[in-house]
């Protein structure tokens, strides 16, 4: 059987696309729930948080999900916690397309779906602000690393919700690649963006002057420049 919060929650999303966002109110709402204006309230606290009404126990979810991760699994965390969001929308079905459609249409509603996106990545680079050691010089990369998690999954998500994707097996299969995609932008190895270090890979300079052809000398500097460890004194002569 229903919950009342459940009761609520279906009946406005059928109202709302009878009538209209704008042209739906509380009341409305309460009474094709069943339920008085009284017990709408102490559900939700306005109209605009029945279109979002599991907002706040999917970013628990999430925050939850990457603090689990550890130094070995960070990618993986954040992978598992961002496909949490999108499995919710595709058990959603045509709620979550009704969704898209009105906050395309309602400013205040854009303005919420905006505000919470930035709560997920808040979460995000949070969580790869501390991975990568915490410290002033990881802040940007971790705010550039979240930019990409969350970009990631909203392109498979829009693709979803406008019907561009025919299947929540499909959308799944997207995700992957679309995080696999991601992967190779976060990759914590030398050079990546996702670097606790920061550093890519070493690069050798080297200073001289010799009478020498340089086409003479390239090969050797090359050899050299490969080369772990200092250069002998040899070398040098």
């Amino acid at each position: 059987m229903a919950s009342t919060r459940d009761r609520i929650v279906e009946a406005a999303f059928t109202l709302f696309e009878e009538r209209g966002f704008e042209e739906t109110t509380v009341d409305d709402v309460a009474e094709r729930a069943g339920v008085g204006r009284t017990t709408f309230f102490r559900a939700f606290g306005s109209k605009e948080d029945v279109i979002f009404p599991d907002h706040a126990r999917l970013l628990a979810a999430v925050s939850d999900r990457l603090a689990t991760g550890t130094a070995g699994t960070a990618l993986v965390a954040v992978t598992e916690a961002s496909r949490i969001v999108l499995q919710h929308y595709l058990a959603e079905g045509t709620r979550a397309r009704t969704r898209y459609r009105l906050t395309r249409s309602v400013p205040a509603l854009r303005a919420r779906e905006i505000a919470g996106q930035l709560q997920y990545q808040r979460a995000f680079r949070t969580y790869l602000h501390a991975w990568m050691g915490g410290t002033p010089a990881t802040a940007l990369r971790a705010e550039l690393m979240a930019n990409v998690v969350v970009t990631a999954h909203n392109h498979v998500l829009r693709s979803w919700l406008r019907g561009e994707t025919t299947s929540p097996a499909e959308a799944e299969a997207d995700f992957d690649r679309a995080m696999a995609e991601a992967g190779a932008v976060l990759d914590p190895g030398p050079g990546g963006l996702g670097s606790p270090s920061g550093t890519g890979a070493d690069t050798a300079v080297v200073v001289l002057r010799t009478t020498r052809p340089l086409e003479e000398l390239l090969p050797e500097l090359r050899a050299v420049t490969e080369r772990p460890g200092r250069i002998s004194p040899e070398e040098k002569g």
